[in-house]
């Protein structure tokens, strides 16, 4: 199986009435995906949309997001995932760049103004969920206005199969750490085949469950769904997130697998939730240094949770550590690939020699995962042979394995050491009241920031010291600085510390 077509195709034959998408109180069986797909690339076609074009799917997580994925990649068309958050801005960037045809929006979702913020591009815009008699002509930007059907409608028209392989049919924002976000695509054959070994890696059987609070527009939540999927079991489809839903939807669904950050997963946490018997694997991604934390509460309710490694160029949950690896060599980032197929190295980034393993280089990656191209450009970073460099720096195992220790941009130079800011702050999480650190560097000097736990009053130069007595002089931050809260950035695969930010506070405190 080499397109998203067949893919669908044969999972409606092997599991056909299998449950495989629940969004509240809709539900979708794999036959009946397959037929909602079908009905919907019929739509489509009859819209003007073939192969090459782009669509643009500005939806929460809601079953007519993978409805229209599979839909489009049965054209040979393919989707750009959009965050609900977007505005203005970052939407007319997008369309700029990927001159999408159509754009599918939710008739109402939240108190966003879709509407307002949609860019007039001249494409038309799909509304889901709209009642029969919506006035829907408010949406038109120029291309006329359609609206979408409902999948749970039922139907039985045949999917099309025009799509082919190589055509690409996910395009995922990057970060734009660098500038503007880009735009990575990924053909039809990469997006089947990483389905299937994320399926094995992480123990997807027929029958399971995923919850899904992750966006699918991010490659972190596209990538668990699809080996869900992949492995006959069920998504549980979360438009908005809730702790407390989330902890009664993980019980009453049986559900069997988790995926997030250390922020969302945190939050669950929180709740303090009952045991869950069904729940035995998940991949965790460490946001705000609370990884090994969230861990081993979920290690205590018999889900283990291991670290993982992607990106929007490399797909999500390239790689894992295994569940039966001791706690603390299984939440870092890394992993061993998930596949033969996906080959990872260190390369010195001043030299660019291959770096030995325990050594630590820019990551480069070769195989499927490695995007196919950047939607309207820039070039990809890959090199004749094949290895896209990351932009990561981390070290290799002699097994294969690899270990990520942080962004290029992020590794400390302090008086002649290159310094991974994770070593100073996994101290600073160890000490008594502290609940997050972020480590930046600034002026060749690293500055620490802190948020503190209900009731602690442990101050900054009261680290600082704790710092001295442990630590190489070298290392011990010139000022650690206690917030009430980090900046945050909310994307598609989760909340983030703005280091950026902090890197401008620590200059100003720095001056003063």
């Amino acid at each position: 199986m080499d397109t998203l077509a067949e893919l669908l195709s044969g999972l409606a034959v092997e599991h056909d009435t299998r449950v495989a998408l629940v969004e509240g109180d809709r539900a979708l069986t794999f036959d009946g995906l397959a037929a909602a797909a079908g009905a919907l690339a019929a739509e489509l076609a009859g819209w003007g949309v073939g192969r090459g074009d782009v669509v643009a799917l500005w939806l929460p997580n809601v079953l007519e997001y993978l409805v229209a994925e599979f839909a489009l990649g049965a054209l040979g068309a393919a989707a750009l995932g959009v965050n609900t958050r977007y505005g203005e801005h970052e939407l007319a960037h997008l369309v700029d760049r990927a001159r999408p045809v159509g754009v599918v929006v939710p008739h109402r979702f939240l108190d966003i103004d879709f509407v307002g913020k949609l860019p007039r591009s001249g494409a038309w815009v799909g509304v889901v969920g709209a009642p029969e008699d919506a006035d829907l002509s408010g949406f038109d930007v120029g291309g006329g206005v359609h609206r979408l059907p409902d999948p749970a409608a039922g139907g039985a028209t045949a999917l099309s199969r025009a799509g082919r392989a190589e055509d690409p049919v996910a395009y995922f924002t990057t970060s734009g750490s660098t500038g503007a976000p880009k735009l990575a695509g990924h053909p039809q054959s990469a997006v089947v085949e990483h389905a299937a070994n994320v399926a094995r890696a992480f123990d997807m059987r027929p029958g399971d469950s995923l919850h899904l609070a992750l966006p699918l527009c991010g490659v972190f939540g596209f990538s668990a769904a699809f080996g869900m999927l992949a492995a006959g079991g069920t998504c549980v489809l979360e438009p908005v997130f809730d702790a407390g839903r989330m902890a009664r939807d993980i019980g009453a669904h049986h559900v069997t697998h988790l995926v997030g950050g250390d922020d969302m997963l945190g939050r669950l946490m929180a709740e303090d939730p009952p045991a869950w018997p069904d729940c035995r694997r998940g991949a965790i991604a460490d946001f705000g240094g609370r990884a090994a934390e969230v861990a081993r509460w979920a290690d205590e309710r018999g889900t283990a949770l291991s670290g993982v490694y992607g990106s929007s160029e490399l797909f999500a949950l390239i790689s894992t550590w295994p569940a039966e690896l001791p706690l603390a060599e299984r939440v870092p980032a890394g992993g061993e690939p998930v596949s033969p197929g996906i080959e990872v190295r260190a390369v010195n980034p001043e030299t660019g020699a291959v770096c030995p393993p325990g050594e630590t280089g820019e990551l480069q990656f070769r195989g499927y995962p490695v995007t196919s191209g950047y939607l309207g450009g820039p070039e990809v970073p890959v090199d004749e042979d094949g290895w896209f460099s990351s932009g990561d720096l981390g070290s290799t195992t002699a097994a294969g394995a690899f270990h990520y220790r942080c962004r290029a941009g992020d590794a400390l130079r302090l008086r002649g050491f290159l310094v991974e800011p994770a070593e100073i702050e996994s101290f600073l999480l160890e000490q008594d009241g502290v609940d997050g650190a972020k480590v930046v560097g600034a002026e060749g000097v690293a500055v620490a920031f802190v948020t503190l736990r209900p009731d602690a009053t442990v101050t900054g130069e009261e680290l600082r010291d704790r710092c001295r007595a442990a630590l190489a002089a070298f290392k011990v931050p010139a000022r650690i600085e206690v917030l009430a809260e980090f900046p945050v950035t909310t994307g598609t695969n989760g909340t983030k510390i703005r280091a950026a930010a902090l890197r401008e506070r620590a200059t100003e405190l720095l001056a003063r």
